[in-house]
């Protein structure tokens, strides 16, 4: 029996084609014995072959194991975009641990909670100014027993301001950590149901929990996506050369990009950041045949004077994901290039994988796409999750299949008010209609989406109250132009304190929060909206501003 939306899958692609799983130890492995001496990576204009990297990834394992961290570890990894992210990556899961990703982005409260959730005790970074100053409050807090400090000049001196590493025989720099590591005389035994990440999200009711995504999980959605696009490979039947800009600590990049590329024997084509003429240039000069972003990217690019004089025909792939793409940008960049922007839908316990749209399918602008091979998806009641809608009703999207998480790190309650059997329940609210395509119309959760990355309202709230003037506040999501989405904080004062402008709140909140959830907006209330057992209400409040924007305006100007 076909699934809705199967009709317009790529030619020879079926819901049911196999999703193989494995392990990612395994991925690598056979990666570099197809592959051998073709590059894997390219950083800062240098080359790393897949068999350079399968022996970086092998001596971090080695260390691991020697430090006594292996089987039962978990791994935090706090890094940026550099080759020191894929080779402890993937040292630590061939060392038998799990990784826990700590984004650079977060503040210190989120940080310090993932942390002790975890049991994460080590903790690798960077030398980089930006990083490992944050990296040793941690350790002097007690919260680590081990800092590894990787040195960003190995990969080539570009001036990247650095921070001096203290003397302390527990912080030691990666070169230093892996020196004279042997492999151990057999590797440690990964099974595909073992845990290979934490990943931290959905912090809307509390701090946010760590999905647990095991090597199948991962190594099955990197499956679906070759499923997919298999014709489209075959046709091309070249090597890709593929942007990977986006944080390798967030759940797309490292699906979409690191792991795909890599099992495949694409070039990734790794940069440190976004840089609007770097990505034009790895198009233009170097010719990129593919490149992932987010929403935020490609506002930048459609947003170029000159879009429509620059060379982006050696681009074949063009995709939008992490967030909602604004229908006008992908109106006006496929109206200056002639490429399809396509977009689709996932989350971080999906291990990115959710829908796509088909190459040759209807053209459905808002649409999320269809259900891709092997996850099945649905829209539940928002009463009972239980009672499957009919098609073009609003519910809740449920989701099954071999990419999705088993629950969350140490969190059996939540765990089990996430499911309905073996079907996830996503938070988003929206609607399939009679071709199969999917809709999103609203987040039950009030987490907030800036940019691509995950903003918890409570975690700014929680800065904001250590403000000697604040009373009380909530912080919802409001609609961004270049962001999709941005946080406005609403506040209360406390007796005789005088407001303040949203430029002395965010100097305020400065290292106490990441850059991407600082608020953009600042508003000042009398009293804030409650429920009727008195708690702060932030849905009575989306309501009331909801209601107000919708109120007509009056027009002002002279007196007639």
């Amino acid at each position: 029996m076909a699934r809705p939306g199967e009709q317009y899958y790529p030619e020879g692609v079926r819901w049911d084609s196999p999703i193989p799983r494995g392990t990612l130890p395994d991925l690598l492995s056979k990666a570099a014995a197809d592959f051998g001496s073709r590059t894997a990576i390219e950083f800062r204009d240098r080359p790393i072959s897949f068999d350079a990297l399968e022996g970086m990834v092998e001596v971090a394992a080695s260390a691991f194991l020697r430090a006594g961290y292996g089987k039962g570890s978990s791994i935090a990894l706090f890094l940026g975009n550099s080759p020191d992210h894929p080779v402890n990556f993937f040292g630590a899961l061939k060392s038998g641990a799990r990784v826990v990703h700590l984004s650079p982005l977060d503040g210190e409260i989120a940080l310090t909670h993932k942390l002790r959730d975890s049991g994460a005790r080590i903790l690798v970074t960077s030398n980089l100014a930006t990083l490992l100053p944050t990296a040793l409050k941690f350790f002097q807090k007690g919260l680590l027993d081990r800092l590894i400090v990787c040195e960003d000049e190995t990969w080539g001196d570009v001036g990247n301001p650095q921070a001096a590493i203290p003397a302390n025989p527990a912080i030691v720099t990666f070169k230093d950590f892996v020196k004279g590591a042997q492999p151990p005389p057999k590797w440690p035994e990964v099974s595909a149901d073992d845990i290979a990440l934490l990943q931290y999200t959905g912090g809307t009711t509390g701090l946010p929990k760590g999905a647990m995504l095991t090597h199948g999980n991962l190594t099955s959605a990197v499956s679906i996506y070759d499923v997919w696009g298999a014709k489209q490979k075959a046709e091309r039947n070249t090597t890709e050369r593929v942007i990977l800009v986006l944080p390798l600590f967030h759940i797309y990049a490292l699906t979409v990009v690191l792991l795909r590329t890599l099992k495949n024997g694409d070039l990734i084509s790794l940069h440190q950041r976004f840089d609007l003429e770097a990505v034009m240039r790895d198009i233009e000069v170097k010719r990129a045949t593919a490149f992932p972003g987010v929403p935020t990217m490609w506002i930048a690019i459609a947003s170029l004077p000159d879009l429509d004089k620059r060379d982006l025909s050696s681009l074949a792939f063009a995709g939008s994901g992490g967030a909602p793409l604004p229908v006008e940008v992908a109106k006006v960049f496929e109206r200056k290039t002639k490429l399809a922007l396509k977009s689709g839908w996932g989350m971080t316990e999906t291990c990115s994988p959710g829908t796509g749209h088909p190459p040759d399918g209807p053209e459905k602008p808002g649409s999320i796409g269809l259900m891709l091979p092997g996850i099945e998806m649905d829209v539940v009641s928002l009463d009972d999750p239980k009672k499957v809608m009919p098609v073009g009703e609003t519910g809740e999207i449920r989701i099954r299949g071999p990419n999705v998480t088993r629950g969350y790190w140490n969190r059996e309650a939540e765990t089990a008010e996430a499911f309905v059997g073996d079907r996830f329940l996503t938070g988003d609210i929206g609607y399939m209609d009679s071709d199969g395509y999917f809709y999103l119309v609203d987040r039950k959760k009030d987490m907030i989406i800036s940019g691509g990355f995950n903003v918890y309202p409570q975690m700014i709230e929680q800065a904001i109250y250590t403000h000697p003037s604040v009373q009380e506040v909530i912080v919802i999501g409001i609609p961004d132009d270049y962001r999709g989405e941005a946080s406005k904080a609403f506040v209360t004062l406390r007796a005789g304190a005088e407001p303040f402008t949203i430029e002395e709140l965010r100097a305020f909140l400065a290292g106490k929060l990441g850059k991407h959830e600082l608020p953009v907006a600042v508003e000042f209330m009398k009293e804030l909206p409650r429920t009727s057992v008195g708690k702060l209400s932030r849905h009575e409040l989306r309501n009331q501003q909801r209601n107000q924007s919708q109120q007509p305006k009056l027009a002002t100007g002279g007196r007639s």
